[in-house]
């Protein structure tokens, strides 16, 4: 091109030179030579407006103007580039085209929004799911379209690790799982799954498993009666028959606490009991669950003890605290060998409130620690069988968190003991109103 550019340049020259002599053979060599000048930029002119035409609209033919030296090569040079463009522009979108029609294929609906919610574009099964309309839609912030307090609240919080569940606001029999995700400058992609039938099957496990643990109480109970019955006058029996009543009494009592743990855990998830509505005196709750671990543990002589340094009231149902806390604290007496030493702290602090229930047992393996809220599941069962746990407890305590707006952490090492801490939002702690006194 530096080659090219020198040789034009020589050839502009030449021709500038050449006005000039003519010019000075006729006695006006400054006339010859802008003669010269007008002449060449009235050729640039020309060049440049033929280039300004075509650039207004390159791709109505497929050649660039025409010319010679200079103006060639450029032309040229702009010809390639100009097709070069297009290809590129042509892979690309179809590339977009590939990428929507996969995406429009693809059963989960896929919603791409700007930082403020501002709906750019989605495929088809978002319209499905959540009826969408391209003809409307399209630049709508999407709270104005899905009018859910849990959503607006999941887009504003930022925080997408665990995904939410809603119904469909076009189709209220459809039960949604909505994930978000960060991309771009702050751009968010919403991929909204159907889960209905998951949604369904687990209505259907808790209502049996509630219906069942009903129905299985009665004749239990009346099991249970006779055995006692049987106990009560063992004296009157053989000892082989003694040894197999008591057997069937414990098994009994035993099966008794699962069916009670069930229906809690039942109840609990279908959100039977209110929350919000009452406040809860932890300061009593915890000497009187701590009063019953020590009858618990009897002659075993372990050292429980409980700090209590704040004394505000906690907003949320009594009941259902009372199973979780006391979970806690009758494991610790379960699991802590004779002697040892059990902590019950309630504290506050700038994140909110925590019970922590710390043993000297002889700890659980990390491995396990992920999966012990899972219902049924056991670190080791032959504790449980040793204990007679129904492996419903800490299901049962996550649950109750889970209501209270709350979350269970578990530290432990193997050896060293245990360590189980609630954590309560800071919104739910209320002072305690001063008694009045009355006047005399």
């Amino acid at each position: 091109m530096q080659h090219n550019w020198s040789r034009y340049l020589r050839l502009i020259i030449t021709a500038l030179a050449g006005t000039t002599l003519v010019g000075f053979y006729f006695g006006e060599p400054l006339y010859g030579l802008l003669v010269g000048l007008v002449a060449y930029l009235w050729w640039t002119l020309v060049q440049a407006r033929r280039l300004y035409q075509w650039l207004g609209n390159p791709s109505a033919s497929d050649e660039a103007p025409q010319s010679i030296g200079l103006w060639g090569d450029i032309f040229d040079s702009l010809h390639k580039l100009n097709q070069n463009h297009l290809m590129t522009q042509d892979r690309l979108r179809a590339r977009i085209n590939r990428v929507q029609e996969s995406t429009n294929a693809m059963r989960d609906g896929v919603i791409m929004t700007d930082a403020r919610g501002a709906m750019e574009w989605w495929n088809g099964s978002a319209e499905y799911l959540l009826g969408f309309r391209r003809s409307t839609d399209q630049g709508q912030y999407i709270h104005n379209l899905i009018r859910n307090p849990a959503f607006k609240a999941y887009f504003d919080t930022r925080d997408y690790r665990e995904p939410l569940e809603i119904n469909s606001p076009a189709k209220p029999h459809i039960h949604l799982q909505i994930q978000i995700s960060l991309f771009g400058d702050d751009d968010r992609l919403i991929v909204a799954k159907d889960v209905t039938r998951l949604y369904q099957l687990e209505q259907m496990r808790r209502d049996f498993v509630g219906n069942v643990s009903h129905e299985m109480r009665t004749p239990l109970t009346v099991i249970s009666g006779y055995l006692e019955t049987l106990v009560d006058h063992g004296d009157e029996l053989p000892a082989k028959w003694r040894r197999a009543i008591n057997t069937m009494a414990a098994q009994a009592s035993r099966m008794e606490a699962l069916i009670t743990d069930l229906i809690l855990l039942s109840r609990i998830e279908t959100g039977e009991h209110t929350v919000d509505d009452t406040l809860t005196d932890v300061d009593a709750l915890l000497n009187q669950i701590c009063h019953d671990a020590r009858a618990l543990s009897g002659d075993k002589g372990h050292q429980i003890t409980v700090q209590i340094s704040d004394h505000r009231l906690l907003q949320g149902d009594e009941s259902q605290l009372r199973s979780a806390f006391s979970n806690l604290v009758f494991n610790a007496v379960k699991y802590t060998p004779a002697g040892g030493a059990i902590t019950v702290a309630w504290s506050t602090n700038r994140e909110g409130a925590h019970l922590s229930v710390k043993d000297t047992g002889i700890g659980i393996d990390p491995i396990h620690i992920p999966r012990l809220t899972e219902r049924f599941y056991r670190a080791d069962p032959s504790r449980h069988k040793d204990t007679g746990g129904t492996g419903l407890g800490l299901a049962i305590v996550k649950h109750v968190l889970i209501n209270h707006d709350g979350n269970l952490e578990i530290r432990s090492k193997v050896g060293e003991g245990s360590e189980f801490i609630c954590h309560f939002p800071r919104e739910r702690l209320v002072e305690r109103i001063p008694e009045q006194v009355p006047e005399d």
